[in-house]
């Protein structure tokens, strides 16, 4: 899978952790910022992933911060954008199954590092159930 990742400086060391993960595990990942821990404006760095996911360019992207609530509601400004932010299993694999989320936001002052990686594993594996589900978040897409 082709995945966007971006990060603030708040969550730029689980941005870390995860792009080692996704590669480890053959995914094709493009980082695109932050490339430090410097105190950084975060919509300049998440709206890129949320632009190239909407676009096509990746089919998934993750997004984080400290809490990962600005980073979700950036991304979800951008159409064609479905941005959860999930803080547990349930919440990613119900993000996925139930809303097609294609963008994952994470915050890294909220979600236990213990966790991480399997919140992204859920996300990621985790197939959309489609039939009703579909009609109505297509429409919402058009409105």
């Amino acid at each position: 899978m082709k995945i966007a990742i971006s990060s603030d400086h708040a969550g730029f060391l689980y941005k870390g952790k995860i792009i080692t993960f996704l590669l480890s595990q053959g995914h094709v990942v493009e980082d695109m910022g932050t490339y430090s821990p410097e105190s950084v404006d975060y919509p300049e760095w998440i709206r890129p992933v949320a632009k190239a996911v909407a676009a096509g360019d990746y089919e998934r992207g993750i997004v984080l911060g400290g809490s990962g609530n600005g980073e979700a509601i950036v991304a979800n400004k951008v159409k064609g954008v479905r941005c959860t932010l999930c803080w547990n299993l349930e919440s990613a694999e119900f993000a996925r199954q139930h809303n097609d989320a294609n963008v994952l936001s994470l915050g890294e002052r909220l979600v236990p590092e213990g966790d991480l990686l399997a919140i992204v594993e859920t996300w990621l594996n985790t197939q959309f159930e489609g039939g009703r589900h579909l009609r109505r978040v297509r429409q919402i897409e058009e409105d």
